[in-house]
């Protein structure tokens, strides 16, 4: 009788004890819809995309960041992280040595063929692609919950999300402004109406002329630009400081944007990647869309 207690007592210790550890794992959906699951909390995380960068250090995180790709420049600290490589082609064995728990791969962007090779290797991946505002404030949730971060994880997420609705409130009467919005220069390209960068335009009360495009960005070339006559030209540039992109249009007298001098600068970094900053590169669209409405 003792023997037969004995036995069930430790196979009810053993029940327990699995039951504990598998509900110490750390467990998120991330954007391509799978469930990754961490034993404990990522403590060497690589980022594989400027955007899951910022948004790494945004989420409280970015102390446990051991290397990122080129073009990662936003915190200041972000540049000093080793690099492994640029988002579409990185180095696969210089990842490996530096032993990530975590990296953030970038769905469309990241060469599939090699994140598949560093998953069949056992890497951990959390497979990124924001679509929308919202699509943001769910990724600083989840790097917060991977990365032990959730306090301020969860306090970035909130305040992006009050920052759109306000943003969301104050233009949601206004009168609509056709915009082009030139994300390229050579070869000229656009975004269309599924992009993040539209919903931006949306919410100032602005229209995408290009919006019905099949593809998520697209090559266009000056005639179409010309058809469209958009009232406005919002672009970026090779800097965050750089107009360069928009004397060019200047020799286009005929297009409303040029006659009424609507060629506006937003600095890419602010509106072009996924990130909380998306909330100052939208309320500087708002001003600028407001500039247009101003000139009629």
């Amino acid at each position: 009788m003792g023997r037969s207690l004995t036995l069930v007592c430790t196979l009810l210790l053993g029940i327990v004890l699995l039951s504990a550890q598998a509900h110490a794992e750390i467990c998120v959906t991330d954007d391509s819809g799978a469930q990754l699951c961490l034993p404990k909390t990522a403590q060497r995380i690589i980022a594989l995309s400027p955007g899951a960068t910022e948004l790494v250090y945004a989420a409280g995180a970015g102390d446990k960041l051991v290397a990122a790709v080129s073009f990662s420049d936003y915190p200041d600290a972000a540049k000093k992280l080793p690099r492994v490589g640029s988002y579409n082609r990185f180095d696969q064995e210089a990842i490996l040595a530096l032993k990530p728990d975590l990296l953030i791969g970038w769905l469309s962007g990241n060469p599939r063929e090699q994140l598949s090779q560093l998953q069949t290797l056992g890497m951990p991946i959390y497979y990124s692609e924001l679509r929308s505002f919202e699509d943001v404030a769910n990724s600083l949730e989840r790097f917060g919950i991977l990365a032990g971060t959730t306090k301020t994880a969860n306090t970035a997420a909130a305040d992006f999300r009050y920052g759109i609705k306000k943003l969301r409130e104050r233009y949601a009467k206004a009168s609509e402004v056709s915009v082009f919005q030139q994300i390229w220069i050579n070869p000229l390209m656009t975004v269309n109406n599924e992009h993040i960068i539209s919903e931006a335009t949306r919410i100032c009360g602005g229209v995408n002329v290009f919006g019905d495009l099949p593809n998520l960005t697209a090559r266009i070339d000056n005639e179409a630009v010309l058809a469209a006559n958009p009232e406005a030209i919002i672009a970026g540039g090779m800097g965050e400081e750089n107009h360069d992109w928009l004397k060019d249009w200047r020799r286009f007298s005929g297009l409303t944007a040029v006659r009424k001098d609507n060629l506006f600068f937003i600095p890419p970094s602010t509106l072009q990647r996924p990130t909380p900053r998306l909330l100052q590169g939208t309320t500087l669209l708002c001003e600028h869309l407001d500039t247009a409405r101003g000139r009629r």
